[in-house]
């Protein structure tokens, strides 16, 4: 919040801490001592090099800019296990808020099946909004195109991590022009008792540096864990969301920053785990180092 009164001074943000773990050593099981995790220490910033600091300054760090501004929530869509309760239609979804909505999103690309919403199955997906405030209820549809249309859906639970809030929104009702009510698209509103709460996670900007050396880029699953003091740590979490980013990130003399919602392991970092889950051709990756810095959440 910064102040624009003409009397007023601006007021400076606080920058946070940046956290740098150097590394310059393979992750690859035919190179160095075989080992594809490290865990590394924090040194401090004179010991780095500088010609960093300027590194990446693109569209991109905008754009991730505007993702740790963003709520990020998981949805889980449960299909019934109901003769036809499967749909090939395209299914949306709209958050609605205390002070705003979402607007209409489309569920297309699901984590868990490739055939998504066929009976019996829990699909997951992402969507990120600005802050729309307290989450009151949701409206899920479907288009009505295609072969086999009519949906039975069970339940729709939503996880915002950043609010250390999990909501289950209970359906159990058709979504079809043929059955029920005739409707395909309902509001359905989070059962209370099945509410849950957490302490929120925070974001983190993880910078990686892929040294520049022959064969130093990977197509692995690369994940990180924090750890702070007291023994706190964060889950194991993957950098890339699918198997097109893993791709796309970690190629050989690159910078690739992330925003990543984890767990709050408080002001001091005091080491880190990262490695990959090899296989594949290309899984041995020469990493030069990470920089870290926990962020502000929804910028208070």
């Amino acid at each position: 919040r910064l102040l624009t009164s003409r009397t007023a001074p601006r007021e400076q943000p606080v920058a946070p801490f940046l956290y740098y773990f150097p590394c310059q050593r393979w992750l690859a099981v035919e190179e160095d001592d075989g080992q594809i995790i490290r865990e590394l220490v924090p040194v401090d910033e004179a010991f780095v090099k500088k010609d960093s600091e300027n590194e990446g300054q693109s569209l991109a760090t905008l754009g991730l800019e505007q993702k740790a501004k963003s709520t990020t929530y998981t949805v889980k869509v449960k299909t019934g296990d109901k003769k036809n309760a499967g749909t090939d239609a395209n299914v949306f979804i709209t958050l609605y808020g205390s002070k705003d909505d979402t607007g209409i999103v489309s569920l297309k690309a699901s984590k868990t099946n490739k055939n998504k919403f066929e009976r019996g199955k829990v699909d997951e997906f992402t969507v990120e909004s600005v802050d729309i405030g307290d989450l009151k209820k949701i409206k899920i549809g479907h288009d009505n195109k295609g072969n086999s249309t009519g949906w039975f859906l069970e339940w729709v639970e939503l996880d915002a991590p950043s609010l250390g809030q999990c909501l289950k929104f209970p359906c159990g009702r058709w979504l079809d022009k043929s059955e029920d009510d005739g409707a395909v698209e309902r509001i359905i509103f989070p059962a209370e008792l099945q509410t849950t709460e957490y302490i929120p996670f925070v974001p983190y900007e993880i910078t990686v540096y892929t040294s520049d050396i022959f064969g130093a880029g990977t197509d692995a699953d690369v994940f990180i864990v924090l750890y702070g003091s007291n023994g706190i740590c964060t889950q194991q979490k993957s950098l890339c969301l699918n198997k097109r980013e893993q791709r796309m990130y970690f190629e050989r003399n690159s910078v690739n920053q992330f925003i990543v919602e984890l767990e709050d392991v408080g002001d001091i970092i005091e080491k880190i785990r990262i490695g990959h889950k090899g296989g594949g051709l290309n899984s041995g990756w020469h990493l030069d180092r990470v920089t870290i810095r926990r962020l502000l959440p929804n910028g208070k």
